[in-house]
């Protein structure tokens, strides 16, 4: 008997169309970020209400507002929450307002800065403090500690040291004359852009703040090497007068830029990648303990062999980290030098008070420049 095919044995397999996928409409998405926005407009304002409360409370205590400690943990942590696919600085970004915002409703407040506008030191202030508070440019960093000294600023923020030209020396010397605190940092990642209102061939100078255009003295070499620079007051007078003047470019924030409207000539132009420099929020409070602090101090010793050695042994027997070590002569003392020491831990730590102890018996002068929480590098 003739076997059977498969075909005629088997049971007809046909496939199954499968149903088509249903198209959400542009309206259905929509409306559900509506939905998501009304959400989250009542969440912050739920929170917003919850900072009132906890103003209310330090006022009552009569403890500063700002919390530069607390505020770091809150940004570190929704960070670590974060799981995309917004980027970690754009989440930073949405809750560095929303603290801010909060902030204002505590209790307004003034930060002073290096200006003009979309300076760097403007970037770091806005990193710091945000959108909502009174932001006040002055045209020194002088001048900057002495809006906060003479207490016509709550804050200033003032640049302390950058990894390509070391240290800032008209913040050492500041910090010489006036007792005010490190309350804070920020270490902001620079970004140097070419900007103009001509194409990079037609170029003839560069205008920008001395300490930028040495941060890109090479790739100026380079690429415009009969380019002329001349030094201005800050990277933002730089694009204005980029806007104004014809063959002229700026080395300047892309921030700059926009605000000028300059066109990118070249971008990152800065010679080290690793471009950071680090400002120092300035203040007249002491900021608390957060478990992941650094001190700065300011001592002078004898001007004889081995009295820096022996300061600097304190430091090894406490097992202290030193973070930052700046010498700066003392004005009229031919000689005589300051040492500004930066190390990890706070100045209520065991450890920290052993060593600040040790010190002032050796030290001719020493001064605690302040405890502040340690912080990540932005921008």
């Amino acid at each position: 008997m003739a076997k059977s095919s498969s075909s005629d044995s088997a049971p007809s397999r046909k496939k199954k169309k499968k149903a088509p996928a249903r198209r959400k409409s542009l309206e259905s998405l929509r409306g559900k970020i509506d939905q998501i926005d009304r959400q989250i407009v009542k969440l912050i304002n739920q929170r917003a209400k919850l900072a009132l409360e906890i103003g209310e409370l330090k006022n009552a205590e009569g403890r500063c507002v700002y919390a530069p400690g607390r505020e770091e943990l809150v940004l570190n942590r929704v960070q670590q929450l974060n799981s995309g696919p917004l980027s970690d600085e754009c989440v930073r970004a949405i809750f560095r307002e929303l603290i801010s915002g909060s902030r204002s409703l505590e209790q307004s407040m003034r930060a002073a800065f290096l200006g003009p506008e979309y300076s760097y030191s403007h970037l770091a202030t806005l990193h710091r403090f945000g959108q909502c508070v009174d932001l006040v440019p002055v045209s020194s960093i002088a001048a900057v500690f002495e809006e906060v000294a003479q207490q016509q600023a709550d804050f200033g923020l003032v640049p302390l040291e950058n990894s390509t030209d070391g240290r800032i020396a008209d913040t050492l010397d500041m910090f010489t004359r006036t007792p005010l605190r490190i309350c804070g940092e920020v270490q902001l990642r620079i970004h140097h852009q070419l900007l103009g209102k001509c194409r990079r061939n037609e170029v003839r100078e560069v205008y920008s703040r001395p300490q930028a255009l040495s941060q890109c003295r090479n790739w100026l070499a380079r690429h415009l090497p009969k380019a002329r620079a001349i030094e201005v007051t800050s990277t933002s007078t730089a694009a204005e007068l980029a806007r104004e003047k014809p063959g002229v470019a700026a080395i300047a924030s892309y921030e700059a830029g926009v605000h000028y409207g300059l066109d990118v000539l070249a971008k990152n132009i800065e010679d080290n990648r690793d471009n950071l420099t680090r400002f120092a929020v300035i203040g007249r409070q002491a900021v608390d303990r957060t478990g992941n602090d650094k001190t700065a101090i300011m001592f002078e010793v004898e001007h004889k062999p081995g009295a820096l050695a022996d300061a600097m042994a304190i430091f090894k027997r406490n097992r202290l980290n030193l973070t930052w070590i700046e010498s700066f002569p003392i004005a009229r003392s031919r000689g005589s030098y300051f040492f500004f020491v930066e190390m990890e831990g706070h100045e209520k730590d065991l450890r920290v008070r052993r060593a600040l102890a040790s010190l002032e018996r050796k030290a001719l002068q020493l001064r605690v420049l302040g405890s502040f929480p340690k912080s990540e590098p932005v921008g």
